[in-house]
């Protein structure tokens, strides 16, 4: 007999995010998307840097995450993410203002340069969280 809900728990070093009864979740992996519902056959993956969603009582919630791992089995799902943020908990001016200097940053600095590299994720990192807080109806506390 399937499971008729997914436990999800989410973690980072720094805090535990999430801990709820969900009806299905959905993972940024680092190859793509991945969808689980109650009773999906046990796998681990790694994570790469998206929005993950999950459905609760029928309405969708947002986290952004970026990379880290999620072992899936039938009736629970564990995320152990680097950073991890629900999409009410995000400041999005705070958010605009890491794009905007994300954005700055790789215009003069040359693709060759480890610098490049770093600003290349906090623009992604930005544009999830940014991503997730719109999805969430927009977040004003500071979170990080």
């Amino acid at each position: 007999m399937l499971p008729e809900a997914i436990e999800l728990q989410v973690v980072t070093p720094e805090r535990h995010v999430l801990a709820e009864n969900v009806q299905s979740v959905q993972l940024p992996g680092k190859e793509g998307e991945l969808g689980v519902l109650p009773g999906h056959a046990p796998l681990l993956t790694e994570l790469g840097v998206g929005v993950m969603s999950y459905r609760k009582d029928g309405a969708a919630r947002f986290l952004a995450v970026v990379h880290g791992y999620a072992e899936v089995l039938p009736d629970r799902v564990i995320v152990l993410a680097e950073i991890a943020e629900r999409g009410e908990e995000i400041d999005v001016a705070r958010a605009q203002q890491a794009k905007d200097r994300a954005q700055a940053e790789l215009g003069r600095t040359p693709s060759t340069e480890p610098e490049w590299d770093k600003a290349a994720l906090a623009l992604q990192r930005s544009l999830v969280r940014l991503q997730a807080a719109g999805h969430a109806g927009g977040g004003s506390n500071e979170s990080q």
